[in-house]
Order: structure tokens, then sequence, then C-alpha cells
């Protein structure tokens, strides 16, 4: 008889193996594509200016103060913004996923309201609250609540009801597993529901800065395009880029500290 080969281990799932270099390299490796291409002619630099003149334009806008002065006007109105409307969206969707009163009379609202583009209501915004910073803060406001509503219930609903109906037959009061089974299994849903509606918030900002504002990320791009500044420009979306890892960087450090258990 042959002797037996070991059959090797095929449990590891689908666990992605971690590659911390391997992304810095592919992006330095664009980035030289791009400064490669500038260089030789083939990008002309009005239409595509290279990487070192968008580091240029950047520095520049520091040492002015225009770069902190935009990304402070917007910062001011995301934060607000995306506060009131999470806030909101969390009660909202909590209830719809609790409660089945809640949850039959809100499904049929958020669905409707939900594919409206929200930047289609600033004018009517406008009228309601003026043309300062309410109607900008109550348009993000707005557009964070919907994805924040429609997460929250469905985490609510991804949480296992073995697991509910376990600690209902223990005799725990509702209140209780709330608390301690609904709530902590909804959480990651809900996290992740917070990553898409801070991009939803950093996404109408930009546009309610485009429409009608003289600070802001939003208008910094719409007046550098305007007068064909692409450096500034690519400048513009850079920052963009860096307020959005940085805002993806802080959530990630609430999701490590919310999720210490799993």
């Amino acid at each position: 008889m042959s002797e037996r080969q070991p059959v090797p281990f095929r449990g590891g799932g689908f666990n992605p193996a971690p590659r911390r270099l391997l992304p810095w390299i592919v992006f330095a490796v664009l980035i030289a594509l791009w400064q490669a291409a500038s260089d030789s002619g083939l990008l002309p630099p009005l239409f595509m200016p290279s990487p070192l003149a968008v580091v240029k334009a950047l520095v520049a806008l520091w040492h002015d103060g225009t770069l902190v002065d935009h990304v402070t006007a917007s910062l001011e109105r995301i934060v607000p913004g995306w506060l009131i409307g999470t806030a909101a969206g969390l009660a909202v969707g909590l209830a719809m996923g609790i409660f089945s009163a809640a949850r039959a009379a809100g499904i049929p609202i958020v669905s409707a309201l939900f594919p409206i583009p929200k930047i289609a209501l600033l004018p009517l915004l406008i009228l309601w609250f003026g043309i300062g910073e309410p109607s900008k803060i109550a348009t993000i406001a707005l557009g964070v609540f919907f994805p924040t509503t429609i997460s929250a219930y469905t985490a609510c609903d991804s949480v296992p009801r073995n697991l509910i109906r376990m600690g209902q037959s223990f005799g725990l009061p509702a209140r209780d597993v709330v608390a301690k089974i609904l709530l902590p299994g909804a959480m990651p849903g809900i996290l992740a529901g917070f990553r898409i509606s801070a991009s939803v918030a950093l996404l109408l900002v930009v546009a309610a800065e485009m429409i009608g504002a003289q600070q802001g990320i939003g208008a910094f791009v719409l007046t550098a395009g305007s007068l064909m500044q692409t450096d500034q420009l690519l400048a513009g979306v850079v920052m963009l880029s860096a307020l959005g890892l940085l805002i993806a960087w802080g959530l990630g450090m609430l999701e490590r500290a919310m999720l210490k258990w799993r």
C-alpha cells in the first residue's frame, strides 16, 4: 500500500492577509508614471498638470492661508450636518428596527424619499432657511439621514433572532434585550453606514458650495476651474481626498473602539 499523504489544511476562510507595502508601492508607481507622462509632453499642463505642479500649488495655498480657510469652511458645514443627520437617522432607523408600527409607517416614506437627489432640494431649503449656512447644513443633514436610517434598521434585522429569543427565554426585560443583544449585534452594520453617510456628506458639501458659497473646497474648485487654473483645481481635489481619508481614519478609530468584542 502507498503511504498516506497528509491533507493540507484548507479552512483558512476568506481572511485577507495584510499587505502593508503594496498600496504604497502602487500609489508611488502611478504618481511616477503620471510625472513621466507630464515631463515627456504626453499630458499637456493645461489639461493635466504634473504631480509636482499640484504639490507646488498646495504649498502656495498653505502658505497664503487659502487652504486652511476653505477646509475650515467646509468642515464647519460637514460636522454639524453629519451629526444632525446621523442622530435623526439613528433614532428613526432603530425605531424601525425595533417597533413594528414604526417600521410599517417608516419604510414607505423612506423608500419614496431616499432616491431623490438631495442637492435638488437645495433651492427649496434656501427658501426655507435662507442663502446662508443653515440651508447647506440642512442639505447635508437630509442627505445623511436616509442612509443612516436604512443602515440602522437593516443592521437590526441582521441580528440573529435566535439570540433575541434566547434572551427572552431567560426572562430578560425588553430594555436589556435591546441594550445587550440587539444594539451590540447591530453596531457593525451601523458603523458601516457611518462610512457611507460621511462620504455622502462630503459629496453634498462640495455640491452645495458650488451652488451658493464663497468659501469652501467646492467653491474653490469651481473658481479654479472657471479660471482654467488646473493645478489649483487638482490641488482642491487632493484636499477633498485628504479630507475623506481623515474622516475614514476617524471612523476607523471609532469602529475599533466600539467593536473590541469582535
